[in-house]
């Protein structure tokens, strides 16, 4: 990066972790740390709301899916609006109303402190892990800038961000949040108008939409029902409304969002905002991925998009056969193009029947493509076991560092930044206030003061901190990031969300039957995700289920009759 770039960077990134600090100055008590007060107006539990769930993993994986599969991945979000309708009727009220810390609180309230501490610990395993992730996405842009090592990266950028969230809490996260989303929304656009300038002349938007749609890459809705596939209309619809209902109505990062809402109509309000915003915004970011894939067919791209990988490839004993495998891809690249013009003047002249036939060739130009690409990655294998041999989360960043002017690189790497210290922030509140709450307050010390739980609080803070930093060094293995997230929390939210279900709609079941529900069902969830029986989507309506009809089977089985038999003497 040039010397502007860098500026921009540190200017940007010192300027909110400043500004947090100072907007939660005077934080002297656990519900200003953990809530910030309940003072925030609706557009401030929005774009908190937001931030949460667009992480650094959004903008580096996403347009890496757009790139790579296309625009399917938009229907993961049809669900949502659905389901923020439901929390706006349901759960925020009833939060509100018991002026609970967590969501885990009311558990206790409808069942027992098992139920309560079940879910809680369903939830801190499953944001601890997550959390790991968001905090590798950003480390991979300095280990790719500095070409150093993501062990490096990654302990920085945790550090960070654990700094000025055990510093402010809540009111740090909430107002850094609100400046984060307005710089990414501004770089995004800026982001999508350049790739359409760097595309050449005769190639506009339109154009290049349509090219990326021969090659398969527009398809944005897939009505076909198919258990297998993670992304179609009806996964997205029904899976996705499970996933996004509990995500949004248990998951403590995400509750402790709106909670901070200063009433029952703000917080309905951020929420349904959310729902509004959320899936053009994810719609526009895979767009991105499109153009750019579109530009790569046009610029040569390189024959790995993670630098750091290439490098050590190119400096090892296996140098020449890399090389080798270079001029091939230099071929491959040459004789798609020939295809590519082709295409292109068919499309020009609306000639259907050449664009059917052209677009067969160029497929094929792309498939030959792809093998030498393999033949990289096989290199890399041989060279090192342990390579990180998936580039998908390293197109778009690629994309940025190469070919957008001085200046924005330093905030389009600044925005990703700034999404991976939002949520991840908000993750480390929550894990915080689940822990001091749920855990340190209820089991631990019962009678501490309201200064002893606010150094908890601080502590447990930086606790989990490191425990992320430290699953943060595991997630190069992973793949996909986002889609990792995802995954992740399909075997745990539905389970959770049965619970929170039965609790609000199902009044005759006990703790008890619950309980033991939840746990048979979670164990089902994960041997079925183990498995691979059904797409992951859908472990969140298997687990949801599941536990709402085994809690009324064991209910039934477990129920003592009203009139007990005299004992025989």
């Amino acid at each position: 990066m040039s010397n502007l770039d860098w500026a921009v960077l540190v200017c940007t990134l010192l300027f909110i972790v400043v500004y947090g600090i100072y907007r939660s100055r005077g934080t002297e008590n656990i519900q200003g740390y953990l809530l910030g007060n309940q003072s925030m107006p609706w557009y401030s539990v929005c774009l908190s709301v937001m931030a949460t769930q667009a992480s650094a993993i959004t903008f580096l994986s996403a347009p890496g899916l757009g790139y790579s599969s296309g625009m399917s991945f938009v229907q993961f979000y049809l669900g949502l609006p659905l389901a923020m309708i439901v929390l706006c009727v349901t759960f925020v009220p009833i939060f509100h109303r018991l002026k609970v810390y967590t969501a885990y609180e009311y558990l206790e309230q409808r069942f027992d402190l098992n139920t309560r501490a079940l879910t809680a610990f369903l939830f801190l395993i499953q944001r601890g892990l997550s959390t790991g992730i968001t905090i590798y996405a950003p480390s991979i842009i300095l280990s790719i800038i500095l070409n150093i090592n993501p062990t490096f990266t990654t302990i920085f950028i945790g550090s960070i961000v654990v700094l000025y969230t055990v510093y402010g809490g809540t009111r740090a996260v909430s107002y850094t949040q609100m400046l984060q989303m307005a710089i990414i929304f501004s770089g995004l656009f800026a982001a999508g108008v350049i790739v359409v300038q760097l595309l050449p002349s005769s190639v506009g938007f339109g154009k290049a939409i349509s090219i990326a749609g021969k090659m398969g890459r527009t398809e944005a809705i897939n009505f076909n029902f198919d258990w297998d596939n993670p992304y179609t209309l009806w996964s997205g619809l029904i899976g996705g409304f499970f996933l996004q209902l509990s995500y949004f109505g248990t998951d403590q990062s995400q509750v402790g969002r709106y909670l901070t809402g200063s009433s029952v109509g703000q917080s309905r309000m951020g929420l349904l905002m959310n729902g509004i915003v959320k899936i053009p915004m994810q719609f526009l970011i895979l767009l991105i991925g499109v153009l750019v894939f579109t530009f790569y067919q046009y610029t040569k791209p390189p024959v790995f998009f993670n630098r750091f990988e290439l490098n050590k490839l190119e400096n090892s004993a296996y140098a020449p056969q890399l090389n080798s495998i270079k001029a091939e891809h230099q071929q491959a690249f040459q004789a798609k193009q020939q295809e590519l013009d082709k295409l292109g003047l068919a499309i020009d002249q609306g000639d259907e029947q050449r664009i059917d036939a052209q677009r067969t060739l160029l497929l094929a130009a792309d498939v030959k493509e792809k093998e030498v690409r393999k033949k990289t990655t096989d290199l890399m294998l041989k060279n090192d076991a342990n390579a990180d041999i998936n580039d998908n989360n390293y197109i778009f960043l690629s994309f940025v560092t190469e070919y957008l002017p001085k200046g924005l690189i330093g905030l389009l790497i600044a925005i990703i930044f700034l999404a991976s210290m939002g949520s991840t922030a908000s993750a480390l509140n929550s894990l915080a206030s689940t822990s001091v709450i749920d855990i340190y307050k209820r089991l631990i010390k019962k009678d501490g003061s309201d200064k002893q739980y606010l150094k908890a609080s601080r502590w447990l803070t930086f606790f989990w901190g490191f425990v992320c930093i430290l699953m943060a060094l595991y997630a190069s293995k992973i793949g996909n990031l986002i889609e990792a997230v995802n995954v992740l929390g399909s075997y745990i939210y539905g389970t959770i969300l049965g619970v929170f279900l039965v609790a609000f709609y199902l009044k005759k079941v006990n703790g008890r039957a619950v309980f033991i529900a939840a746990i048979m069902a979670e164990i089902t969830v994960c041997i079925c995700g183990y498995l691979q029986v059904v797409a992951y989507l859908w472990l969140n309506v298997i687990g949801c289920l599941l536990v709402i009809f085994l809690s009324l089977l064991m209910q039934a089985l477990l129920k003592k009759p009203d009139h007990l038999p005299e004992k025989s003497l």
